[in-house]
């Protein structure tokens, strides 16, 4: 206990640093994931050699990075907590845990979109994983905000700036699938010009 107490400092900023890599991870993998997808729909050999590729990334970045990292940011907030156990007894930790929680939950459903593409089953079309990508977004949005602004938070504005948030993303998504539907369509009847 004394050694927590000593080295707070330490633990705080190796928290944070896997906090970054974990959030790193998670926004990576799940474009790996897309990408994965939109390659189960090419035609072979391109579809095999892509398959094969991305399965590589997406298991060297779930288990040498996103998920270590998601195991020492635990570790070092809980060893936070041991040194300063008077964080529980504050709404904006116990608000800050719940969301940690949440992301917990979307670090294990990536895990199960990991193990059903490496088992060849394509449950999620690339624009739901689009979709799904922003979730990490939000969460690593909120939790920050959390901590920094803590009890002075001022929670109408801290909501009605969350589901801003949360529309702009939405919009900008839908802006994309747009742009690259465009980008498609000139695709084909450039190679229908060109036959």
């Amino acid at each position: 206990m004394d050694w927590i107490q000593t080295n707070v400092g330490i633990i705080k900023a190796l928290h944070i640093i896997f906090m970054v890599s974990w959030f790193a991870g998670l926004f990576y993998i799940v474009r790996l994931f897309i990408y994965h997808v939109e390659a189960n729909g090419k035609e072979d050999p391109e579809k095999s050699i892509l398959s094969k590729q991305f399965s590589i990334m997406e298991r060297r970045l779930w288990w040498v990075i996103t998920t270590p990292a998601m195991v020492l940011t635990v570790l070092f907030g809980v060893l936070m907590i041991i040194a300063f156990p008077d964080y529980l007894k504050q709404v904006y930790m116990h608000l800050k845990l719940a969301f940690v929680v949440l992301l917990l939950v979307y670090h294990f459903i990536c895990q199960k979109i990991y193990f059903d593409l490496r088992a060849n089953r394509f449950f999620w079309g690339s624009g739901a994983l689009r979709v799904w990508n922003e979730v990490a977004t939000l969460m690593l949005v909120i939790i920050v905000f959390i901590i920094v602004l803590k009890d002075s938070l001022n929670w109408v504005y801290a909501t009605i700036g969350f589901f801003a948030v949360a529309l702009l993303l939405m919009l900008a998504i839908k802006m994309y699938q747009a742009i690259r539907k465009k980008d498609d369509q000139v695709k084909i009847s450039e190679e229908k010009e060109n036959k």
